[in-house]
């Protein structure tokens, strides 16, 4: 998998790089060894693609079995590629979707690796940053792995929601901003208490936000986009001025 990864990057890194331009910032942030968790905001489709292409070591997230399933040249392709960019397929939709979820990441820090999670569990319907989930906590506490926040500030203009392929032209750039670490081993053993989990996933969105210059929605993406509020946010505004 790695020599898989090593060569979609050397591909498809310049062609991003001609494309959108993408800047990165703070990635001296990101430990160069040992486990690590990468907490930001989603945007869109392309964010998987784009923070493995940008990061220095190989990132694991967790992906719908459905994009390792299809049937054909396209299904094996994109098998192909989604893996070797470091999903871990996983059905999300079961009962104990959550649950493997949580144990497949356990497992990938404790061999020492990267995973990259999304708190707020789903992409934002508006563009706007929503209420994390407590998974990152408790994987966090679990591991005692440091959290490097991040954000990436432009994908959804590249690739508005519900639109299959990106947009090329002007002002179609793209900046992922990493955060500084941060270390919850003060919380060591608490991983039950859901008032140290709550606190623990509300300081990664603090600083999520910081990073992102989103306005912060204290709802569930997932209770947003039930309620209809998807189109209501503008791509104008939302951290653009600290990707200037």
């Amino acid at each position: 998998m790695k020599a898989r990864f090593l060569l979609i990057k050397v591909l498809c890194k310049p062609l991003l790089r001609v494309l959108f331009r993408p800047r990165v910032e703070g990635i001296e942030h990101v430990p160069g060894s040992g486990p690590v968790i990468l907490a930001g905001n989603h945007l869109t489709f392309i964010d998987s693609v784009v923070l493995p292409i940008v990061s220095r070591r190989q990132v694991f997230f967790i992906g719908k079995d459905e994009y390792v399933t299809g049937r054909g040249l396209k299904g094996r392709l994109m098998a192909w590629f989604f893996t070797g960019v470091g999903m871990v397929p996983v059905d999300r939709d079961g009962s104990h979707g959550g649950v493997a979820a949580l144990m497949t990441g356990r497992r990938i820090l404790e061999e020492g690796r990267v995973f990259a999670i999304y708190p707020e569990g789903t992409r934002s319907p508006d563009g706007r940053l929503y209420r994390g989930r407590t998974g990152i906590a408790r994987m966090a506490l679990m591991t005692g792995a440091p959290v490097v926040p991040f954000a990436l500030i432009g994908t959804d203009r590249v690739q508005p929601t519900g639109k299959g392929m990106p947009r090329l032209g002007p002002g179609r750039h793209i900046t992922v901003r990493f955060g500084e670490p941060l270390d919850f081993s003060r919380y060591e053993g608490m991983d039950r208490d859901r008032y140290v989990l709550r606190a623990v996933t509300d300081e990664v969105m603090s600083e999520v936000r910081e990073l992102s210059g989103q306005e912060y929605v204290d709802m569930y993406a997932t209770k947003a986009r039930a309620a209809g509020v998807a189109g209501r946010g503008s791509a104008e505004g939302r951290g653009d001025a600290k990707a200037a």
